[in-house]
Protein backbone atom coordinates (compact mmCIF):
# COMPACT_ATOMS: atom_id res chain seq x y z
CA UNK A 1 0.00 0.00 0.00
CA UNK A 2 2.88 2.37 0.81
CA UNK A 3 4.41 1.78 -2.64
CA UNK A 4 1.02 2.19 -4.36
CA UNK A 5 0.53 5.57 -2.68
CA UNK A 6 4.00 6.62 -3.75
CA UNK A 7 3.12 5.76 -7.35
CA UNK A 8 -0.02 7.85 -7.00
CA UNK A 9 2.02 10.89 -5.92
CA UNK A 10 4.03 10.78 -9.16
CA UNK A 11 0.96 10.33 -11.36
CA UNK A 12 0.93 13.02 -14.05
CA UNK A 13 -2.75 13.65 -13.28
CA UNK A 14 -1.91 15.02 -9.82
CA UNK A 15 -2.71 18.77 -10.16
CA UNK A 16 0.52 20.35 -8.91
CA UNK A 17 0.72 22.69 -11.90
CA UNK A 18 4.14 21.48 -13.03
CA UNK A 19 3.00 20.90 -16.62
CA UNK A 20 2.48 24.63 -17.11
CA UNK A 21 6.23 25.27 -16.80
CA UNK A 22 9.27 24.36 -18.90
CA UNK A 23 11.94 25.52 -16.37
CA UNK A 24 14.17 26.85 -19.14
CA UNK A 25 13.65 24.16 -21.77
CA UNK A 26 11.55 26.30 -24.12
CA UNK A 27 13.94 29.24 -23.96
CA UNK A 28 16.94 26.88 -24.38
CA UNK A 29 15.41 25.67 -27.65
CA UNK A 30 14.49 29.18 -28.82
CA UNK A 31 17.99 30.49 -28.05
CA UNK A 32 19.65 27.65 -29.95
CA UNK A 33 21.18 25.88 -26.95
CA UNK A 34 19.36 22.69 -28.02
CA UNK A 35 19.51 21.83 -31.73
CA UNK A 36 19.31 18.04 -31.94
CA UNK A 37 18.88 14.82 -29.95
CA UNK A 38 22.42 14.99 -28.58
CA UNK A 39 21.80 18.55 -27.44
CA UNK A 40 18.63 17.49 -25.64
CA UNK A 41 20.47 14.67 -23.86
CA UNK A 42 23.22 17.04 -22.77
CA UNK A 43 20.63 19.54 -21.58
CA UNK A 44 18.71 16.94 -19.57
CA UNK A 45 21.86 15.65 -17.92
CA UNK A 46 22.95 19.18 -16.97
CA UNK A 47 19.43 19.97 -15.76
CA UNK A 48 19.32 16.90 -13.50
CA UNK A 49 22.83 17.54 -12.20
CA UNK A 50 21.96 21.10 -11.25
CA UNK A 51 18.65 20.02 -9.72
CA UNK A 52 20.48 17.46 -7.60
CA UNK A 53 23.36 19.70 -6.51
CA UNK A 54 21.09 22.67 -5.77
CA UNK A 55 17.89 21.04 -4.47
CA UNK A 56 18.77 17.68 -2.90
CA UNK A 57 20.89 19.22 -0.09
CA UNK A 58 17.77 21.15 0.95
CA UNK A 59 15.67 17.97 0.83
CA UNK A 60 18.32 16.25 2.97
CA UNK A 61 18.14 19.09 5.49
CA UNK A 62 14.34 18.83 5.64
CA UNK A 63 14.72 15.24 6.83
CA UNK A 64 17.26 16.22 9.51
CA UNK A 65 14.86 18.58 11.27
CA UNK A 66 13.13 17.50 14.48
CA UNK A 67 9.51 17.91 13.41
CA UNK A 68 8.09 18.37 16.90
CA UNK A 69 10.70 20.98 17.79
CA UNK A 70 9.84 22.95 14.66
CA UNK A 71 6.06 22.57 14.39
CA UNK A 72 5.19 21.62 17.96
CA UNK A 73 4.71 25.07 19.44
CA UNK A 74 5.42 28.77 19.28
CA UNK A 75 8.57 28.69 21.41
CA UNK A 76 11.73 29.58 19.47
CA UNK A 77 13.89 26.46 19.48
CA UNK A 78 17.24 25.83 17.81
CA UNK A 79 15.50 23.52 15.34
CA UNK A 80 12.87 26.15 14.55
CA UNK A 81 15.60 28.74 13.96
CA UNK A 82 17.48 26.30 11.73
CA UNK A 83 14.36 25.64 9.67
CA UNK A 84 13.80 29.38 9.21
CA UNK A 85 17.41 29.91 8.13
CA UNK A 86 17.14 27.02 5.66
CA UNK A 87 13.95 28.45 4.14
CA UNK A 88 15.50 31.93 3.88
CA UNK A 89 18.59 30.49 2.17
CA UNK A 90 16.48 28.62 -0.36
CA UNK A 91 14.39 31.71 -1.06
CA UNK A 92 17.60 33.68 -1.74
CA UNK A 93 18.83 31.02 -4.19
CA UNK A 94 15.92 31.56 -6.57
CA UNK A 95 17.25 34.49 -8.56
CA UNK A 96 14.78 34.35 -11.46
CA UNK A 97 11.48 36.07 -10.48
CA UNK A 98 9.34 33.74 -12.62
CA UNK A 99 10.90 30.65 -11.03
CA UNK A 100 10.46 32.17 -7.58
CA UNK A 101 6.74 32.72 -8.15
CA UNK A 102 6.20 29.31 -9.73
CA UNK A 103 8.01 27.51 -6.92
CA UNK A 104 5.82 29.12 -4.25
CA UNK A 105 2.61 28.36 -6.17
CA UNK A 106 3.56 24.71 -6.68
CA UNK A 107 4.67 24.31 -3.06
CA UNK A 108 1.39 25.70 -1.76
CA UNK A 109 -0.56 23.33 -4.03
CA UNK A 110 1.60 20.35 -3.01
CA UNK A 111 1.00 20.94 0.72
CA UNK A 112 -2.73 21.28 0.11
CA UNK A 113 -2.77 17.96 -1.76
CA UNK A 114 -0.76 16.16 0.91
CA UNK A 115 -3.00 17.53 3.66
CA UNK A 116 -5.98 15.97 1.88
CA UNK A 117 -4.21 12.66 1.25
CA UNK A 118 -2.64 12.33 4.72
CA UNK A 119 -4.91 14.09 7.25
CA UNK A 120 -3.18 12.29 10.13
CA UNK A 121 0.30 13.61 9.18
CA UNK A 122 -0.23 17.16 10.42
CA UNK A 123 0.66 18.79 7.11
CA UNK A 124 -1.37 21.84 8.13
CA UNK A 125 1.29 22.63 10.75
CA UNK A 126 3.87 22.99 7.99
CA UNK A 127 1.55 25.27 5.99
CA UNK A 128 0.89 27.37 9.09
CA UNK A 129 4.62 27.63 9.83
CA UNK A 130 5.30 29.02 6.37
CA UNK A 131 2.43 31.49 6.71
CA UNK A 132 3.34 32.60 10.25
CA UNK A 133 6.90 33.40 9.24
CA UNK A 134 5.84 35.01 5.95
CA UNK A 135 8.05 32.41 4.22
CA UNK A 136 7.25 31.39 0.62
CA UNK A 137 6.36 27.66 0.65
CA UNK A 138 8.80 26.75 -2.12
CA UNK A 139 8.15 23.42 -3.80
CA UNK A 140 11.45 21.73 -2.87
CA UNK A 141 10.96 22.52 0.82
CA UNK A 142 7.27 21.61 0.72
CA UNK A 143 8.11 18.30 -0.94
CA UNK A 144 10.81 17.36 1.59
CA UNK A 145 8.93 18.47 4.69
CA UNK A 146 5.60 17.11 3.48
CA UNK A 147 6.80 13.65 2.45
CA UNK A 148 8.79 13.24 5.64
CA UNK A 149 5.66 14.05 7.66
CA UNK A 150 3.70 11.57 5.53
CA UNK A 151 6.13 8.80 6.46
CA UNK A 152 8.28 8.48 3.35
CA UNK A 153 12.02 7.87 3.53
CA UNK A 154 14.73 10.22 2.26
CA UNK A 155 16.07 7.99 -0.57
CA UNK A 156 12.64 7.44 -2.13
CA UNK A 157 11.81 11.14 -1.76
CA UNK A 158 14.99 12.14 -3.64
CA UNK A 159 14.30 9.59 -6.38
CA UNK A 160 10.69 10.77 -6.60
CA UNK A 161 11.88 14.36 -6.99
CA UNK A 162 14.27 13.61 -9.85
CA UNK A 163 11.63 11.48 -11.55
CA UNK A 164 9.11 14.33 -11.45
CA UNK A 165 11.63 16.78 -12.89
CA UNK A 166 12.68 14.45 -15.71
CA UNK A 167 9.06 13.57 -16.54
CA UNK A 168 8.02 17.23 -16.71
CA UNK A 169 10.97 18.19 -18.92
CA UNK A 170 10.33 15.40 -21.41
CA UNK A 171 6.61 16.17 -21.43
CA UNK A 172 7.48 19.77 -22.31
CA UNK A 173 9.89 18.59 -25.03
CA UNK A 174 7.16 16.45 -26.59
CA UNK A 175 4.62 19.29 -26.54
CA UNK A 176 7.20 21.61 -28.10
CA UNK A 177 7.60 19.13 -30.96
CA UNK A 178 11.25 18.44 -30.23
CA UNK A 179 10.62 14.68 -30.24
CA UNK A 180 7.71 12.24 -30.42
CA UNK A 181 5.96 10.56 -27.47
CA UNK A 182 7.59 7.15 -28.00
CA UNK A 183 11.07 8.64 -28.33
CA UNK A 184 10.44 10.81 -25.29
CA UNK A 185 9.43 7.92 -23.07
CA UNK A 186 12.33 5.81 -24.33
CA UNK A 187 14.68 8.66 -23.39
CA UNK A 188 13.05 8.90 -19.96
CA UNK A 189 13.59 5.16 -19.48
CA UNK A 190 17.26 5.51 -20.46
CA UNK A 191 17.89 8.41 -18.10
CA UNK A 192 16.93 6.43 -14.99
CA UNK A 193 20.37 4.81 -15.28
CA UNK A 194 22.06 8.06 -14.23
CA UNK A 195 19.86 8.68 -11.20
CA UNK A 196 21.96 6.51 -8.90
CA UNK A 197 25.28 8.28 -9.38
CA UNK A 198 23.68 11.75 -9.50
CA UNK A 199 21.99 11.14 -6.15
CA UNK A 200 25.01 9.37 -4.65
CA UNK A 201 27.05 12.55 -5.08
CA UNK A 202 24.58 14.42 -2.81
CA UNK A 203 24.33 11.91 0.05
CA UNK A 204 24.92 13.59 3.42
CA UNK A 205 25.07 17.13 2.04
CA UNK A 206 23.08 19.81 3.86
CA UNK A 207 21.65 23.02 2.46
CA UNK A 208 24.85 24.98 3.12
CA UNK A 209 26.56 22.81 0.51
CA UNK A 210 24.04 23.45 -2.28
CA UNK A 211 25.71 24.54 -5.54
CA UNK A 212 24.84 25.60 -9.08
CA UNK A 213 26.49 23.79 -11.97
CA UNK A 214 24.58 24.67 -15.18
CA UNK A 215 25.10 28.37 -15.79
CA UNK A 216 23.83 28.36 -19.38
CA UNK A 217 20.55 26.96 -18.04
CA UNK A 218 20.38 29.91 -15.65
CA UNK A 219 20.84 32.24 -18.65
CA UNK A 220 18.04 30.52 -20.55
CA UNK A 221 15.71 30.78 -17.56
CA UNK A 222 16.41 34.48 -17.15
CA UNK A 223 15.75 35.16 -20.85
CA UNK A 224 12.56 33.10 -21.03
CA UNK A 225 10.36 36.19 -20.64
CA UNK A 226 12.00 37.74 -23.72
CA UNK A 227 10.84 34.98 -26.09
CA UNK A 228 8.46 36.45 -28.69
CA UNK A 229 5.85 33.70 -28.29
CA UNK A 230 5.69 31.12 -25.50
CA UNK A 231 3.86 27.85 -24.93
CA UNK A 232 5.03 27.57 -21.30
CA UNK A 233 5.67 29.71 -18.29
CA UNK A 234 9.21 29.55 -16.91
Amino acid sequence: MHFARLLHLVDSAIPTGSFAYSSGLESSISLGFIRDDAGLRNYLYAYLQQAASLEIPFVNSCFLLDAEAVWGGQRLTQQRLRATEMAAEYDAQLLVPALHRASAVQGRTWLKLLAGFYPEAGIERITQWFAAGDIPPHFTLALGLGLRAAGYALPETCTLYLHMLLRDQLSAAIRLGLLGPLAGHRLQHDFYVVFEHILAAQVGKHYGEATRSAFMLDVAQVLHEDIYSKLFQN
